[in-house]
């Protein structure tokens, strides 16, 4: 059986927040007409509360650079990049290195932030361009890294393609603990799981009145205790808040100086939104109807996925917890 049908069988999605299905990203690049093919591996992890990739490169680098000679294997004239951001790039250099170097791979030191891991704005960055996102369509698996057809996948992705590629793929995925709890760190359970579960398995389940924000730290949504049957979302991480403790307007002022920081600039919604937010957040009197209306705009007609984002924790906060 080949590789794709195998990825299609297993149903992996992508683990780097967007859950799209692997296997059509790897068969839009393998009937994609073009003289070469490049696979990129995304470890830009620039998300708060995000630990995974860097758990992988720490603990199964050899699985990592298998998933890409897989790839490397499934497209005929390909070159791969591994893609880390600067401080996993300065740690796992000499590691992975020597893993590769019978390989067509190239070790990438992630030169900007966040907005790096938006996949075309990574391609834009390998060209030494500006740092922005593309307009799609068309899409990297059509026109990516220069102008050829290019697999994206998040680092996590290519480990469990390993997995499947050995049959050792059991629909597991990496979650990323953190906040206010006993034991924070990077489990691995099957992707199913209900947050509640995952939580009292790895003894982490809070006595106090809590809320948690799941997929990651910035762009992950907020859900009550009540909500917690749900499954984990996005990049798979699961941040505890102490309700008492917590101080609401402390917490979306650390989300939205993440995003004025990371800004690019590119679309209006996004720049002035972010902005503005800061501004209203930075008042003693913060006008709640003004920063709906925002975070609905922001949502509606941001350029890329990163700005969306911007909207997700404010919308699950201000309805259920603030």
């Amino acid at each position: 059986m080949n590789i794709i049908q195998k990825i299609k069988d297993a149903k992996l999605t992508g683990r780097g927040g967007a859950g799209f299905p692997t296997w059509q990203k790897w068969e839009a690049v393998k009937n994609a007409p073009g003289e070469k093919k490049y696979i990129i591996v995304n470890g830009s992890e620039g998300e708060p509360g995000v630990l995974k990739d860097g758990f992988i490169l720490e603990n199964y680098p050899e699985e990592l650079i298998n998933g890409v000679k897989v790839a490397l294997e499934t497209f005929e004239n390909s070159e791969a990049y591994i893609y880390l951001r600067k401080d996993y790039y300065d740690k796992y250099k000499s590691k992975l290195v020597e893993l590769s170097r019978d390989f067509s791979i190239t070790l990438t030191r992630e030169p900007g932030g966040y907005l790096c891991g938006e996949e075309s704005t990574l391609i834009e960055s390998i060209e030494g361009n500006r740092f922005e996102p593309r307009d799609k369509p068309p899409f990297p698996t059509e026109k990516g890294l220069f102008g050829m057809p290019t697999l994206v996948n998040n680092l996590e992705t290519f480990y469990w393609i390993s997995k499947i590629a050995k049959d050792e793929y059991h629909s597991n995925r990496f979650y990323s603990l953190s906040g206010d709890i006993a034991n924070p760190g990077v489990f691995e359970f099957s992707e199913d799981l209900s947050i509640e579960k995952i939580l009292k398995e790895t003894n982490n389940f809070p006595e106090k009145e809590f809320f948690v924000q799941v997929g990651g730290g910035a762009s992950g949504i907020i859900l009550t205790r009540e909500e917690l049957e749900n499954k984990v979302t996005g990049a798979g991480a699961i941040i505890v808040y102490d309700k008492e403790k917590t101080d609401p307007k402390a917490l979306m002022k650390k989300w939205i100086d993440f995003y004025f920081n990371e800004n690019c600039g590119k679309c209006v919604p996004c720049r002035e939104g972010v902005y503005r937010i800061k501004e209203l957040l930075e008042n003693d009197n913060l006008d709640l109807e003004k920063l709906k209306d925002i975070v609905f705009v922001l949502e509606e007609t941001s350029f890329c996925p990163l700005g969306k984002g911007v909207a997700m924790p404010f919308e699950g906060f201000l309805g259920k917890i603030y």
